[in-house]
């Protein structure tokens, strides 16, 4: 019942979806082999070890670094959420929230967390790293372009799977959060973990709402897609100069962040929007009640609390996301040429520049 109301509710989007996959070939000038080949090779592509290997070492990185920086990410969502609140810097609200609620609540909900990302990257990884192999191994030559066709892919695919995830995980970071926002102080069911949660979820708002915030989700799937791009472009370029296909730690670190900022100041006015949304205050907040898409949202947030509500909690957010983002991919890197070359696989075969 809940997956043919699921598949039914988002046709649309697979069906789109699709559409965009079927033209990566085009684009990408992959239709010139045979079509029993293209189908054979990418086939075993797909069920590789080698998109295991980047999916599972993605998988591991993120959950490192969001662990490492994970009260950034509590203050973020705070910030984002709670449109009362006088702290407008992280590190008071960091403070505020060990000073009132114990130290313990600024990892409040990291198991759904990592759990969530876990499964994210994972996700995100593997579809990215297929595609990438699937194509390239047609055409054979990478450049920004495909990088962003990739990537942009593999967002909408982990977004139309994970976002139930998200949304539970949202509701459990901010469950006991003290608000200084009047109505946001109720309505709210009590969660003892994230099944209790999307059980509840589903219980009191309806299957739909394990998909708020869906829209903009799948609108910043152009965040991960700019990050890969010029990531993906930096470490050619560095791989190139150097004549190595394997860098430095710190060379990832640094092209990680980068990356990770281009994308965060492009796309995050939507991303504060994705916030309010997975939280479920919209109907609560009278500002906010008839607020139907996107568009509308940012410009019921921009017409009641001005242009600087779009960029609430971005210091937290730039703080926390390209550490977290940088210490991520430099964690990824280093496990899967660790695994690979474990596996007696060449690296430099598989990360031509």
């Amino acid at each position: 019942m809940w997956v043919s109301s699921i598949i039914e509710s988002n046709m649309g989007l697979f069906s789109e979806t699709g559409r965009h996959i079927s033209l990566v070939w085009k684009l990408c000038g992959a239709e010139d082999k045979t079509g029993m080949d293209l189908r054979t090779s990418a086939i075993r592509t797909v069920f590789s070890y080698s998109s295991l290997v980047h999916a599972v070492a993605g998988a591991a990185g993120s959950v490192i670094a969001m662990t490492v920086f994970y009260p950034l990410d509590t203050a973020r969502t705070i910030l984002q959420v709670d449109d009362k609140r006088r702290a407008k810097h992280s590190p008071v609200v960091m403070f505020e929230i060990a000073r009132d609620e114990g130290f313990s609540a600024l990892y409040r909900g990291l198991f759904p967390v990592i759990t969530s990302l876990c499964v994210s990257n994972f996700v995100y990884f593997y579809t990215y790293n297929t595609l990438k192999a699937v194509v390239l191994g047609t055409l054979g030559k990478p450049d920004p372009f495909k990088d962003l066709t990739f990537a942009f892919i593999a967002g909408v695919v982990n977004v139309l799977v994970t976002t139930p995830l998200w949304v539970a995980n949202t509701r459990l970071k901010l469950q006991g959060v003290k608000f200084e926002t009047e109505s946001y102080r109720k309505g709210h069911s009590n969660y003892s973990g994230m099944i209790d949660a999307l059980l509840k979820i589903i219980r009191s708002e309806g299957l739909g709402a394990l998909w708020n915030g869906t829209k903009p989700s799948l609108l910043l799937a152009t965040n991960p897609a700019i990050q890969f791009m010029v990531y993906e472009t930096i470490k050619r370029y560095f791989q190139s100069l150097m004549n190595s296909t394997e860098l430095s730690g710190f060379l990832y670190f640094v092209i990680g962040a980068i990356a990770k900022t281009v994308a965060t100041v492009i796309t995050y006015p939507l991303q504060v929007i994705q916030s309010r949304l997975r939280a479920g205050f919209k109907k609560n907040d009278e500002d906010s009640r008839n607020t139907k898409g996107i568009v509308e949202a940012i410009l019921t947030l921009v017409r009641t609390q001005g242009i600087k509500s779009l960029y609430k909690g971005m210091e937290a957010k730039l703080i926390q996301t390209v550490f977290t983002a940088a210490l991520m991919f430099l964690t990824y890197e280093k496990i899967q040429e660790a695994i690979f070359r474990l596996l007696g696989q060449d690296t430099a075969s598989l990360n031509k520049p």
